[in-house]
Formats: structure tokens, sequence, C-alpha cells
């Protein structure tokens, strides 16, 4: 039934219909994703100490499982000759098993995973420095303390123990986008896995409550123009945020499970003012007080640069899932150290 639900979503959305209803129950409008502030994520600090055990006990995990170029695995019909070498279609088998489960997993927020895969991806990659050339998916040494991405992933890890975490990570962004009606995301493998010592400081990812210039400085320092900027800001089309790892509550749009361009719509068309809560700066709609925008999703439009791109994704699909898509490939493999080519990325298939 979900695969169904899925597929009508798709045949929907990519129809070019465009339902704007009057008013939502806020249950029904609660998307799935949990933005970050800086200072409330676990990351390990330049010392090599984390903010959690759990943290600590995650780090000594990557050190004693070293998955990736030096495990070994086997399969039940080779020899034992050498290393195995995955090839294209055993990486579809790990897309296929983590679209299995997307499929049939459905007690999360409203009702996939996707959207934590997406933004597990995300934040484990957005922390490149283009300056130093440390950080982002390279290592999977990302720390936060909710590990819900990360524990809907341990079955498929323990079924393919050659898969290294931070190539598990980012394919299962790009499966996810590929699976809630998003563009193809190109993907190719490579990244090794290190202990805690390769943990970047806190405070490269996005502050959700800052402005357009503090926009600039996190994406800029991994080597983004404004137009990849805006594409990227375009991953909010997908769940909610959460006060208990955010403090911020709430949807960006109704259609949170599905990958849209209604995020842009909404922030043109629709009139935000700021919500009267007990809790950090945020934006309501007017038509149905149930969707949210940030501080930082409101700079979008403020900023002359930055709105020119959102006004253009708000009207083209096409455009933005295919600026989307290139902006995605190209933060989910910064800093990684490829031996394969760009032409060489897999292009892996759907679900039905």
């Amino acid at each position: 039934m979900a695969s169904a639900a899925r597929s009508a979503s798709r045949a929907f959305l990519r129809s070019g219909s465009s339902v704007r209803p009057a008013a939502r129950n806020a249950r029904f409008a609660l998307p799935a994703h949990g933005v970050r502030v800086a200072a409330r994520r676990g990351y390990a600090s330049e010392s090599g100490q984390t903010k959690s055990s759990s943290s600590t006990a995650w780090g000594i995990g990557f050190v004693l499982a070293a998955a990736g170029g030096t495990y070994y695995y086997l399969n039940s019909e080779a020899t034992p000759k050498g290393p195995f070498v995955p090839t294209k279609e055993d990486y579809q088998k790990v897309y296929d098993e983590i679209a299995t489960k997307l499929a049939n997993e459905t007690d999360y927020d409203d009702g996939s995973y996707g959207p934590v895969l997406v933004r597990l991806a995300w934040h484990a990659s957005g922390t490149y420095d283009k300056e130093t050339g440390t950080g982002g998916s390279n290592g999977a040494t990302m720390r936060f303390a909710p590990r819900h991405a990360r524990d809907f992933l341990e079955p498929i890890k323990a079924k393919f123990p050659w898969i290294t975490y931070s190539d598990l990570w980012t394919l299962a962004g790009a499966a996810a986008i590929q699976e809630l009606g998003g563009p193809t995301i190109p993907w190719r493998p490579g990244r090794e896995d290190k202990d805690v010592a390769a943990c970047t400081p806190d405070g490269r990812l996005p502050d959700a409550s800052k402005d357009q210039r503090h926009i600039r400085d996190v994406f800029g320092r991994m080597g983004f123009d404004d137009r990849e900027m805006v594409a990227l800001c375009g991953a909010h089309a997908l769940g909610r945020a959460h006060t208990d790892r955010s403090g911020f509550e709430g949807p960006w749009d109704f259609s949170p499970t599905v990958f849209t361009n209604e995020f842009f719509r909404l922030l043109v068309e629709e009139k935000w003012n700021q919500r009267k809560w007990n809790g950090p700066t945020q934006f309501t709609d007017k038509t149905t007080s149930t969707l949210m925008m940030l501080p930082t999703d409101i700079a979008l439009v403020k900023d002359r640069s930055f709105k020119q791109h959102v006004e253009r994704y708000a009207k083209d699909s096409d455009a933005f899932f295919k600026e989307f898509s290139d902006a995605f490939v190209k933060l989910l493999e910064l800093g990684v150290p490829f031996q394969s080519k760009p032409e060489d990325r897999f292009v892996f298939k759907t679900s039905e």
C-alpha cells in the first residue's frame, strides 16, 4: 500500500497539478524533518572529545568496524582468492533494501523515514571546509543525539557489511530523494570510515536562527554559489522540525513525505507572520497557521540574489529538480578522494 501511495503521489506531482487547501489540521500537516541548531548538536570537538557517551561509543564503533576498503567480504558464491569488489548491481541491491524498508516501515512522523535519511546525508556532508579540506561525508564522522536515521540503516549495514557507513548514509539520502518522488540522484562509492579523531568542530552546519549572511558563510565555505545554496534549501520540502531536537516545530508544506517545489511556492505566495509562542523565532502561514518557516527560510526572499532563484523554482519544478540534483550530488561528494570518475556515477532504478 505504501508503494502504491508513493506511485500515486509521483503521478499526481508530475502531472503538474497543484492543490492548495484553504485550511488544514495542524496534525495532518506536520512534516518529517529535524532542523538542527548548531548549539544543540553532539559533534566531537577538535580534541577528539564528544558531547555524549553515546557519541563516544559510536566513534569507537567506527574504529572497531573499520568498514569499507579494509573489510574483506566474500559472498557465498565467491572463492577466497581476494577481497570482494562490489559492482553497480551490488549497490542496487543496497538501494532496493533501503527502498523496501522505507515502504514497509511507516511508523515515523508522517509515515516515512525518508526525510530523516535525507537530513542524515545532508548533515554528514555539510561539514566540509574547502580551505582545509576537512569534513564532508568521507569518514561518516557526523554526530548528533537523535539516532532515528542511523538506527533505521543498521539492519541494512548488517546485511551488506562490505559497504562503508559513509557510503551507506549518502546512498540512503539519494535513495530517499528518489523514492519520495524527487529527481534522480547519480551516486558513486568511494568513502572510507574514520574514527573520532577525524571529527570536525561544532558550528559548521547551518544555524536556522540566522540570516542570509550566515547562509552564505556556511555554504560558501563548502564552495557553493547563490543558486546552489537556494536549491539545497529546497530539501525543506521534506519533513518536519522537532522541538526536542532543534527547538523549532512544524511543517514547511502539506506534503512532507513527497519531494516537490512547494517550499518555494509557499515562500513566494503565502504571507508569513512571526509565530507567538514560547520558543525560538519562527514564522507561520496566515492562511492556515499550520505551516512554518525558519528565519533562514525567510532570509531567502529578503535577499535579492536569493529571491530570484526562489521565484524561478516556485514557477518551474523541472528547473528546481535538475539544479537540486546537481547541487545535492556535489554536496555528497565534497572532500571524498574518489578513485572513479564523475561519469562513472551510478543511476539507480526506483522501486515500482
